[in-house]
């Protein structure tokens, strides 16, 4: 994940907001650029008002440091307003147990399930096929009611952490080079957070004893408000030394000092409970050393106290151990203040990436406004394919609209210019028609003038050489007797029953023409009894069927030759009629 070159932290305590910039550097680190606190109201009685109290705080301090609206923030949530719980489940795989960790978070968290902001993280690898798994939850509408502070405080929502996890990832950045179990004992405002840390494992407790129950405390001692307790804390309060060490002259620091001892003494109990459970439920080693934070133990005497009570090495936990500080002035604010930086210091780590513990409790509405972003330069990616479409869309129809209105032009020149030659054309045309209507009948009677001799030729030609003569030729119109005289005259002969070519017999055609010839003969038979005689008219019939004066495809036998003589035996040549129609009438006058 690409890291932020500018990183904004935000720390929500019960009683103090810290709002931090950082940089990252070339190392892959952080640098801390600017820090700054503002105090909430330390009466719990003014819980009420605590989202507008955070909304103010939080516009104070982005105002100090200079930032603009809507920037990215990361901050974490106070323990106390959050449920966490540490269970070990059954599985082979992590895949195993992210199958069943819904069921178990409905099981373990003390609310309804859709009531909810939870998430979870997988802690280290298993032992003997069980695994240490952190629950993290809390009310969705409290969650609500912070991230639109947030907002309206000027900053938009990126990782929503908890104060523990947010110390452990900030611990395992600044001491990974310790071995053994550590103990970060947080003391905060309202509740102390222990944290164990031991390798790649992390186990939390919180316990409802801080600095406002010394605070709490002392006002009760002195019959005031919490707020003058408070104040009477951080001005005259100490962890009395007991024992042989001299009490204080001033009889308030004296008073105080015993009440801030006798609280740090029941804190210690639970302390020493809370290592025994982590021992002996968790199976963990007892702590070999003990970092303090928080905003409590800057309280005089403190270490010396868990010193003698905790019997282990003690220091202030330095969440800026690994991380540079950008001005002498920063420096300068975060010397007195490096304990109570850890929150800040885990957050910003988070937005680096590559975090121990990554919780996440994102509220619908900031879920669906990351989802949005993240899916933002997709949609601005579709939109301008969209636009780029419509925009190559609109290019082509004018484009084409263009080429389609040139070669309409073009086409309307080409029709213009060939409109013009097929008038003149049409003009030759009907000159050539003329023409030719007058020359035609000039065609037609030079053509015709050879039609006889050509008949009359291929008659010769295809006749057979012996046994066949031609006795008469008989023109036919319409299947009638043509006389050169003019009329149509009537004989017994058989083409009174033969039909014209191309119409039925009697049927108009038009102007008298030649369109048949009727062929009279004998044929000869010898013997005269020679049966197979009449064989000669076959032959001239299909001498015939090939001439191309003469059309016979398709006709019959029958019908081309409709007298055949068959000899008796008493004569020596037998008559014939064959009738001819001719592929090209012949136009009479």
């Amino acid at each position: 994940m690409a890291s932020p070159n500018r990183i904004f932290a935000l720390n929500l305590g019960m009683q103090t907001v810290t709002l931090a910039e950082f940089h990252t550097n070339p190392s892959g680190g952080v640098t801390l650029h600017a820090c700054q606190q503002e105090e909430l109201i330390v009466d719990p009685a003014a819980d009420l008002t605590r989202p507008a109290q955070i909304e103010a705080a939080v516009a104070n301090l982005r105002k100090a440091l200079g930032i603009s609206a809507k920037e990215k923030i990361h901050f974490a949530l106070p323990s106390q307003a959050v449920f966490t719980r540490f269970v070990k489940l059954p599985g082979g795989s992590p895949e195993d147990v992210e199958s069943i960790i819904g069921f178990e978070a409905q099981q373990n968290v003390p609310f309804p399930i859709d009531e909810v902001v939870w998430d979870h993280q997988i802690m280290g690898e298993s032992k003997d096929n069980n695994w240490n798994v952190v629950l993290v939850a809390i009310k969705a509408d409290q969650l609500g009611d912070i991230n639109t502070s947030i907002n309206k405080g000027g900053f938009r929502s990126a990782t929503i952490d908890v104060a523990p996890m947010a110390l452990y990832n900030a611990f395992r950045y600044n001491y990974s080079d310790l071995t053994g179990c550590s103990l970060l004992v947080d003391i905060g405002a309202r509740t102390t957070n222990l944290i164990f840390v031991e390798g790649d494992r992390v186990f939390s407790r919180s316990i409802p004893v801080g600095g406002n129950t010394i605070s709490a405390a002392v006002a009760k001692e002195f019959k005031q408000d919490v707020t003058v307790g408070e104040k009477l804390k951080l001005e005259k309060g100490f962890v009395g030394l007991g024992g042989a060490y001299a009490e204080p002259e001033d009889p308030t620091e004296m008073r105080i000092s015993k009440i801030v001892r006798n609280t740090m003494t029941r804190l210690h109990a639970d302390i020493a409970r809370s290592i025994s459970f982590y021992r002996q439920n968790q199976g963990g080693s007892a702590p070999v050393r003990t970092f303090l934070c928080g905003g409590t133990v800057g309280l005089p005497y403190m270490v010396e106290f868990f010193s003698e009570k905790l019997q282990t090495p003690i220091e202030y936990f330095n969440p800026l151990r690994n991380v540079t500080v950008n001005s002498q002035t920063v420096a300068d604010f975060a010397s007195t203040r490096a304990h109570a930086l850890g929150e800040v210091v885990g957050c910003a780590l988070r937005a680096i990436g590559n975090c121990p513990v990554e919780i996440n409790l994102r509220p619908q509405s900031v879920v669906r406004e990351q989802d949005l972003a993240r899916r933002k330069p997709f949609l601005v990616l579709a939109s301008l394919c969209i636009i780029a479409s419509l925009g190559a869309w609109w290019y082509f129809v004018n484009r084409s609209a263009d080429i389609t209105q040139e070669q309409l032009d073009s086409v309307t020149a080409e029709s213009s210019r060939l409109e013009q030659v097929a008038n003149q054309f049409a003009a030759v045309d009907a000159e050539n028609k003329a023409l030719q209507e007058t020359a035609a009948p000039l065609i037609l009677t030079v053509a015709e003038r050879a039609t006889w001799a050509n008949i009359v030729d291929e008659l010769a030609t295809r006749l057979p050489a012996y046994n066949i003569w031609v006795t008469n030729l008989q023109p036919l119109s319409q299947g009638k007797p043509y006389s050169f005289g003019g009329t149509k005259t009537t004989a017994s002969a058989p083409a009174a029953s033969a039909p014209a070519p191309g119409g039925k017999p009697g049927a108009d055609a038009g102007p008298p023409k030649i369109d048949a010839l009727q062929i009279n003969g004998l044929f000869l038979a010898n013997p005269p009894d020679r049966l197979d005689a009449p064989k000669v008219i076959d032959e001239f019939v299909k001498q015939l069927k090939e001439s191309p004066a003469f059309n016979l495809e398709g006709k019959k036998d029958t019908d081309i030759v409709p007298q055949r003589t068959t000899p008796d035996g008493r004569s020596w040549a037998y008559p014939y009629t064959i009738i001819l129609p001719l592929r090209n009438p012949i136009a009479l006058p």
